[in-house]
């Protein structure tokens, strides 16, 4: 009598308890190889049931798809398509926390024809977490066997009943999950294409086979030459397949949440577990937001207060260096390119690495820590009606430090219409650069008083400013999801993973890299435009290059303009960057602007905090940091038509929203391309920002002068 032997491969995603499940089935009895041509480990073990048949399990490695990411998913691919004669059925591992993504694999493996039994996995940990499941409905509605097990459990929990239906596999009748061959032609519109030809040809090739076969033919050229010639005769077109592919992962999630429906609930307050009791405050609808708000405050805080000290080192390390080199090198243009356009681009970047440091420092920790799905959860409803993800405030908040890490900080969002939208709003969002230019504006025509005893007016001002952004962006947000179209369907999967401390090589590794990108991606940019706008402030006509003859003449002539003014405030007006100011006068001039402020406009696309700089330049205000002086000169400036004051109280509302609203930061723009890879979208950004702070701008001096 031949002896019953069974072959059953163990699969499932990593980290369910796969290898305690193998260990505790086949013992000592493991053979360790390896597949041909790769270093992953092929373990093999056998054990016998009570029957005395023989089971061979074969251990592959863990993997969320069979539409491979790595190597060792390759594996697991190769050996379920090239040995699926050989093998009588899978026994797929899942973990009871996660069962929505493992049933993403069990699917797919129920589609390729094998009969499979789902071992439900730390089945010890659902009361803790409040989980219940109802297995016979489970079963009934897969079709398929399900046991609840504990692998690591010494007695290993529910593995005596495992073992009593493995015998089993071998007479299941595999059952179809998704892949019903005419419909799912008909539901792709496939039918009539070469693929279905193909289907056709091999009446006897499993569906799904043939499909992965199809999409991953890079990986299956010698077996696809040898037994399928006419899949390497379709077209492949990597857009079309990668869009089918999403359909098939919507279309799985889909029918996988209408029976988790009906047959997995998780119930908060019978949970006991310390992840659950700490989540029914933070996931609370009003306590969770508060803390989370909070939170978030204190974040913001540290990174504008932890970030200065490092801020302030880099400023005044190239400060230093430019007056040694202007002291050391000859006085010439190649030394003035070095230290004023050349090392002012190199600072104009570091500048920034302290705040992107600590704030993706803090998002790595967030989410290393669990909260950062929190996060996502709790925000996610409230986002959705303007387009956008729970996600999206992380970049939205982040926007308040600066403008480039937080459109950095967007990378997590999954969706890439999601993800592009909180890219291009995010400049709207007021960050710390606008303060100089806010407070500046803001003490120069807004009374310093206090309304009902308490409330400062200035105050006020600052934060109607910040809240015009954050509804700008928002408004912003809701157009650009009805313009921008996409054939990705929204589809809000969350894990809520446990409480664990934070892993440092991991934090550190996500902080490198995004600060390494963006120094190497945006950088080199910004270094560019700071050479620029360099030379176009150091150049011009005749009377800059003989700019001290000319103004001692119109000194000496009565000029009343040039009376007070020194020889930089001069040489500016002079250069081709004040020309460029007087040249885009009578477009600024319905603003309520002159020349002047046409030179600071132009200059703070540098960074927007340079507008004081360049105001303090041409007011001959000698220390850019003497706000008073320079405030005061503001005050006195006169229209040389008007014979008024230059900044009225229209004149300054007119600048504040401008500010509020436009594009004046080429860092963000050189980041949203190296974020995006094109200048479509920063040009888009640009024009559509300034387009509106200009509307604005107007109405609102048109409306008040």
């Amino acid at each position: 009598m031949q002896k019953k032997k069974l072959k059953i491969a163990l699969v499932g995603n990593p980290n369910t308890g796969k290898t305690s499940l193998f260990n505790k089935l086949t013992g000592l009895h493991k053979k360790i190889g390896n597949y041909p041509g790769i270093t992953v480990n092929r373990v093999s073990g056998s054990f016998k049931l009570d029957d005395g048949t023989e089971v061979e399990l074969i251990d592959l490695p863990g993997t969320y798809s069979l539409h491979p990411t790595s190597k060792d998913e390759e594996v697991v691919l190769k050996e379920l398509l090239k040995n699926s004669e050989g093998i009588d059925g899978v026994l797929m591992v899942a973990d009871v926390n996660n069962l929505k993504r493992n049933m993403i694999l069990l699917t797919e493996l129920q589609d390729l024809g094998y009969p499979v039994m789902l071992a439900i996995n730390m089945c010890d940990e659902m009361k803790k977490k409040g989980i219940i499941i109802d297995v016979e409905k489970l079963q009934d509605l897969l079709k398929i066997p399900v046991i609840l097990i504990s692998a690591k459990k010494a007695k290993g929990n529910g593995l005596r009943e495992g073992k009593g239906r493995i015998h089993q596999m071998k007479e299941l009748i595999p059952e179809m999950f998704h892949f019903p061959s005419r419909k799912y032609f008909e539901h792709y519109k496939l039918t009539g294409t070469n693929l279905d030809f193909i289907r056709q040809d091999f009446t006897k090739e499993n569906l799904y086979k043939l499909w992965l076969l199809f999409t991953e033919q890079d990986k299956f050229k010698k077996l696809i030459k040898e037994k399928y010639p006419q899949i390497n005769e379709l077209p492949f077109d990597k857009t079309t397949v990668k869009r089918l592919l999403q359909k098939e992962v919507i279309k799985r999630y889909q029918d996988i949440n209408r029976i988790l429906k009906q047959t997995y609930k998780i119930d908060k307050s019978r949970a006991t577990g310390l992840t659950e009791r700490i989540d029914r405050i933070l996931l609370h609808k009003f306590w969770g937001l508060l803390i989370f708000v909070l939170i978030m405050f204190l974040v913001f805080q540290a990174i504008f207060n932890w970030a200065s000290v490092p801020m302030d080192w880099i400023d005044n390390f190239f400060s230093q260096t430019t007056v040694y080199l202007k002291t050391h090198l000859p006085n010439n243009q190649l030394t003035d390119l070095l230290t004023d356009g050349i090392l002012s681009g190199i600072a104009g970047v570091l500048i920034f690495v302290p705040q992107i440091t600590l704030l993706f420092l803090f998002i790595a920790l967030l989410e290393e820590m669990g909260y950062m799905s929190r996060i996502v959860f709790l925000m996610d409803r409230i986002m959705q009606p303007f387009g956008l993800s729970g996600k999206s405030v992380v970049p939205l908040l982040s926007g308040t430090a600066c403008a480039v890490p937080a459109i950095m900080s967007a990378r997590t969002i999954e969706n890439a219409k999601e993800r592009l939208i909180s890219m291009l709003i995010t400049p709207f969002i007021t960050c710390s650069a606008r303060l100089p230019v806010y407070t500046i504006i803001i003490a120069l025509v807004i009374p310093d008083k206090k309304l009902f005893g308490f409330l400062n007016l200035q105050g006020l001002v600052l934060l109607a400013l910040y809240f015009l952004g954050f509804m700008a962006a928002l408004i912003s947000a809701y157009v650009l999801s009805k313009l921008i179209k996409s054939s990705y369907k929204r589809f809000f999967i969350l894990e809520m993973p446990e409480y664990k401390a934070p892993i440092p090589k991991n934090v550190f590794i996500t902080v490198w890299d995004h600060v390494k990108a963006f120094i190497f991606g945006a950088g080199k940019i910004i270094v560019a435009f700071s050479i620029i706008l360099w030379f176009l402030a150091t150049h011009g006509s005749e009377k800059f290059s003989h700019a001290e003859t000319y103004l001692n003449q119109a000194k000496q002539n009565g000029i009343e303009q040039y009376q007070n003014m020194d020889l930089a405030s001069y040489r500016l007006e002079h250069s081709y960057l004040g020309q460029m100011g007087k040249l885009i006068e009578p477009v600024i001039k319905p603003l309520g602007y002159d020349w002047k402020i046409g030179i600071a406009i132009l200059t703070s696309f540098a960074a927007r905090e340079v507008f004081v700089s360049t105001l303090s330049t041409i007011y001959s205000v000698g220390d850019a940091d003497n706000d008073q002086l320079l405030r005061e000169r503001m005050a006195n400036e006169r229209n040389l038509i008007t014979g008024g004051k230059t900044f009225t109280f229209a004149v300054g509302i007119s600048l504040l929203l401008f500010y509020a609203f436009a594009m004046q930061c080429f860092s963000t723009l050189a980041t949203l391309r190296n974020e995006t890879k094109t200048w479509k979208w920063p040009v888009i950004v640009f024009f559509y920002m300034t387009g509106f702070a200009y509307l604005t701008a107007f109405i609102a001096y048109q409306i008040l002068k």
